[in-house]
């Protein structure tokens, strides 16, 4: 092992460290794993770094990325079992992935923004798919299935701004979210059905997710920090009726009212 490499780095030792918990003489836990156990894990310390990224708990984010890189290094080393690759080539495709595509840093090209750096990126991408064969792929086909709505929402209209789909500006954005909501008023008038009453709220949530992009928001991260100032004002509600014995069932909309705006309140 690396104790014995003085020189060795910080990377190169927890490459050596995970070789070892995979090998005959190893953990036993480790030496289980596949590439489809691990699936859980990686979306787990994923949404952990996540929650740490945006604070001060400096000591947090580091641990929280260092679990995020062991399950990089993790399926790298089960793919160098099977003779596929390792980390080596993982960080070489990814450096020759980073130069190829800032040719505007890299190279000769000439960039004016950072939106204008995100278009050359993606068109870069799509010649790249092309080059490799077969029919060119959609500018959405890099998008996971699996991301939250939201999030999805967000990078749909960020890809498709990068051929020019895109609203001229925010308030045109703005705009499309009153014509949608318009739209949900009359769908519940003419009593329209369930499934059409969805397919209207969903096209509300998209325009909403395309006016924030244009302001520079991720909705998910803005959703989720509305939704923890709820929380937060809840707890104190529940907390101020809590002397009163009552249950919160108990309390008629405006007795909860008056607790919710004494909740609101800096005092609370």
């Amino acid at each position: 092992m690396n104790e014995k490499n003085p020189s060795s780095t910080p990377f190169s030792q927890l490459v050596d460290i995970m070789a070892t918990l995979r090998s005959p003489e190893g953990c036993a836990w480790d030496q289980e794993q596949t590439l489809e156990t691990l699936r859980a894990y990686l979306l787990e310390e994923c949404h952990e770094l996540l929650e740490v990224m945006d604070g001060s708990a400096f000591d947090a984010h580091k641990e929280e990325l260092g679990d995020v890189l062991l399950q990089i290094v993790f399926q790298s080393q089960i793919r160098s079992e099977a003779g596929s690759f390792d980390i080596s080539d993982v960080i070489t495709t990814l450096n020759e992935k980073l130069i190829r595509r800032h040719p505007h840093v890299f190279g000769d090209d000439k960039v004016d923004s950072a939106e204008a750096a995100y278009e050359n990126w993606e068109k870069i991408k799509a010649q790249e798919r092309k080059a490799k064969g077969g029919a060119q792929k959609s500018r959405f086909s890099g998008i996971p299935k699996s991301l939250p709505g939201l999030l999805k929402a967000f990078r749909v209209g960020e890809k498709a701004a990068t051929v020019g789909f895109d609203w001229p500006d925010a308030q045109a954005a703005g705009q499309k979210i009153q014509e949608e909501w318009l739209e949900i008023a009359a769908c519940i008038k003419a009593g329209e059905s369930k499934q059409r009453l969805e397919e209207e709220i969903g096209d509300l949530l998209f325009a909403v997710a395309n006016f924030a992009r244009h302001h520079r928001i991720e909705p998910e991260k803005a959703l989720g920090v509305a939704l923890e100032k709820f929380i937060k004002r809840f707890r104190s509600l529940e907390a101020l009726n809590e002397p009163s014995g009552r249950d919160l069932s108990e309390l008629n909309i405006d007795q909860l009212e008056t607790l919710w705006q004494k909740a609101k309140s800096p005092e609370a």
